[in-house]
Parts: structure tokens; C-alpha cells; sequence
């Protein structure tokens, strides 16, 4: 199975949201089969074959995340995201901001769902193959 050290490893050769497709490709590589990060602190609930499952320490101190979701808004700083323009803690802010308290990316296939507190769904992404 993977470990975390592979994983970040494999986030460390990102710079920017842009190269997000590249990470998901070498992640599904090793046998991430869904991953579901948390925007307060940035840690990471990895998933795998057979029920494995592992989990990252947190990126940062807690963020709070706003009550309502402004999915516009999250929309826009997602898509300056994707295209380098922001680093991702700046991303989690923004997140953090607009209402996004988690997102889950399942690789077999390869979409990206971002969620609320109440865990309704505000966006569901295919993410670009490399």
C-alpha cells in the first residue's frame, strides 16, 4: 500500500493548482483510490484497495469555515486556482471564505466534489487527465 511520505512527495512537485491533473495521475499511480481533504487545518483521509486507509497531519492552523456558501465566489478563486494565479494556502482561505469545508476527489472517476457544513454538495469537477 501507499504511504503519506509517497503522497507528499508527490505534492511537493506541484506549484500551483494548474499542475493538480499531474498529482491526481501519480497518486492514482500508487494506489490512491479517493482522498477527502479538509479545508480547516488541510489534512487528508487517503483511501485505497481493501478498506486501507491512512491520513495526513494538519497543513496549517484552523481555518473557520463561514456558515452559508457563496458558490460564485468559490467558483472564481477556484478557477484563478487552477490557472497558478493563487497558492493553494491562499486557496484554502478562499475556501475557508466562501463556505467549502472539505472536498473529495475520487480517482477511478476522477471528479472532484466540494461541500459545506451541511455536507451539500456545491460543485462537482471532472478533474483534466494529463
Amino acid at each position: 500500500m501507499f504511504t503519506i511520505e509517497q503522497i507528499e512527495f508527490a505534492h511537493s512537485k506541484i506549484k500551483s493548482g494548474a499542475e493538480f491533473p499531474k498529482y491526481i495521475q501519480e497518486i492514482k499511480n500508487i494506489g490512491v483510490k479517493a482522498f477527502e481533504t479538509w479545508v480547516s487545518d488541510s489534512h487528508t483521509e487517503y483511501f485505497g484497495e481493501s478498506g486501507f486507509q491512512t491520513k495526513s497531519q494538519p497543513k496549517y492552523k484552523d481555518l473557520t469555515i463561514a456558515d452559508s456558501s457563496d458558490k460564485e465566489k468559490f467558483i472564481h478563486y477556484l478557477k484563478i486556482h487552477q490557472q497558478g494565479e493563487i497558492d493553494y494556502f491562499t486557496f484554502c482561505k478562499h475556501c475557508a471564505e466562501t463556505g467549502i469545508e472539505k472536498w473529495l476527489v475520487i480517482l477511478d472517476k476522477m471528479t472532484c466534489t466540494y461541500y459545506d457544513k451541511a455536507e451539500n454538495e456545491i460543485l462537482v469537477e471532472i478533474v483534466p487527465t494529463v
